[in-house]
């Protein structure tokens, strides 16, 4: 779990560089590169939650001690995860034009616009790097994946500099640059972990890049079958943590950034289950590959304990030290106090989030993904969405209401995962014996 959970840091980190740098700028800079984020972020994850499905497929080869279909896997999840970034970028091209149907403020939209026409430049690689980095965690690869990751941190802010004050021909883009600086930084990070995977030895027995393989159309729908509901399902959670700064958006630039904040400190928090729900679908996916179902289910239990231990920790912190998290983020008074009130919200789903999201893992690492996709859709969309948008525009709780939402949203999806996966093992108990 803990390089996984330091890339998540890293790459979560990106989000939070953004947001600090943007934060000194302006508030209203602050609420455009929230706006931005709002829409970018659920079309990544969907996109690159697609790929995900390299982790679970080759964790299960490994354990079922077949490496020599790994490289397919590999090779066949490159092709779509091209093809998925490629339309991506179309999507994030077209997103600007509809701000206007979003009711985002008219101040907004020029600089929210030119961020999601820049970094929709990098999503080849989004993608691309997404099904090499599940290839190299699910065969007990974590590290390079972390290196990377922590370079890229680094090298993010001197490109976000350029970007946002301009240096020589490059103009003074302000927070709308740090769109053109993620791109770039996207296509650095993939092409270092390619070239690693090709060179070094711990890869040469699964070697994807040893022979050009065409496009295998079994291969291509089991990855896609088994895909496509992860990559909704995260694309549900997440968009309905984001387009909480679209739905906010004409109360005005201070409630915006305040969110923004809130969110940015609940999403880099967000990384220690979300590390922990990535290593028990490797685990759990290697003893499913082995069919050794004690061991498995020994796994996930250990797994919600781990994670309910890391809630309570995530919990007290933020309770103590909530003003000075707001501080490092912005230092106007309106922002501050708002932005203080909301992560007491956070506080008080931070226990079902670790509970839920260690759940879907385990689900995904036994293979089973369209379930947890209804249960997420029903969840944060079907109930969550709405119960957010009355509260917030229809009464006088303002920018609580979204997060009111959330809670119920992330109780309900709670509840019905780890149901299911309890209802998943006891299948397996009744069907061998156990």
């Amino acid at each position: 779990m803990f390089p996984i959970l330091i890339t998540q840091f890293a790459q979560a980190g990106f989000g939070l560089i953004d947001t600090i740098m943007a934060g000194h700028l302006s508030a209203q800079d602050l609420a455009s590169i929230a706006v931005g984020v709002g829409l970018w972020i659920p079309v990544m994850l969907l996109f690159s939650g697609i790929m995900i499905a390299t982790t679970p497929l080759v964790a299960e080869v490994n354990g079922a001690r077949d490496p020599a279909k790994i490289p397919s896997i590999v090779r066949q999840s490159l092709w779509i995860a091209l093809v998925l970034g490629i339309i991506a970028a179309l999507i994030l091209q077209i997103l600007p034009f509809l701000l206007p149907l979003f009711n985002v403020p008219e101040s907004l939209i020029p600089k929210a616009s030119l961020f999601l026409h820049s970094i929709s430049l990098g999503m080849p690689a989004v993608t691309m790097y997404a099904a090499l980095r599940g290839y190299s965690e699910a065969i007990g690869y974590p590290r390079p994946v972390t290196a990377i990751s922590l370079i890229a941190l680094v090298l993010l802010i001197p490109l976000n500099f350029i970007f946002m004050y301009g240096i020589g021909p490059i103009p003074h883009l302000g927070s709308a640059g740090c769109g053109f600086a993620t791109a770039i930084l996207q296509w650095l990070m993939f092409f270092a972990l390619a070239l690693y995977i090709l060179k070094a030895k711990r890869y040469q027995k699964t070697q994807p890049f040893a022979v050009w393989e065409k496009i295998n159309p079994v291969l291509i729908k089991r990855i896609i079958h088994l895909g496509l509901p992860i990559g909704l399902a995260i694309f549900f959670e997440v968009s309905i943590f984001s387009t909480g700064a679209i739905i906010l958006s004409p109360l005005g630039d201070i409630t915006v950034a305040a969110h923004q904040i809130a969110i940015s400190v609940t999403s880099q928090l967000f990384m220690i289950p979300m590390s922990l729900a990535i290593a028990l679908t490797i685990r759990t996916g290697m003893y499913y590959g082995e069919k050794n179902w004690p061991a498995m289910i020994k796994v996930q239990k250990v797994g919600l304990i781990v994670g309910t231990g890391f809630a309570f920790i995530t919990m007290l912190l933020m309770w103590l030290f909530r003003h000075q998290i707001v501080a490092v983020y912005t230092n106007d008074f309106g922002v501050t106090h708002v932005a203080v009130y909301l992560i007491l919200f956070a506080i008080a789903y931070q226990l079902m989030d670790a509970w839920q999201v260690s759940a879907a893992g385990c689900l995904r690492g036994m293979q089973d993904t369209k379930g947890p996709m209804w249960i997420t859709m029903l969840a944060y969309w079907i109930i969550a969405f709405p119960v957010g948008i009355y509260l917030a525009r229809y009464t006088d709780m303002g920018a609580a209401g979204v997060w009111m939402g959330l809670i119920v949203g992330l109780s309900i999806a709670c509840v019905l995962l780890i149901t299911r996966l309890y209802m998943n093992n006891k299948r397996l108990r009744l069907h061998n014996g156990l």
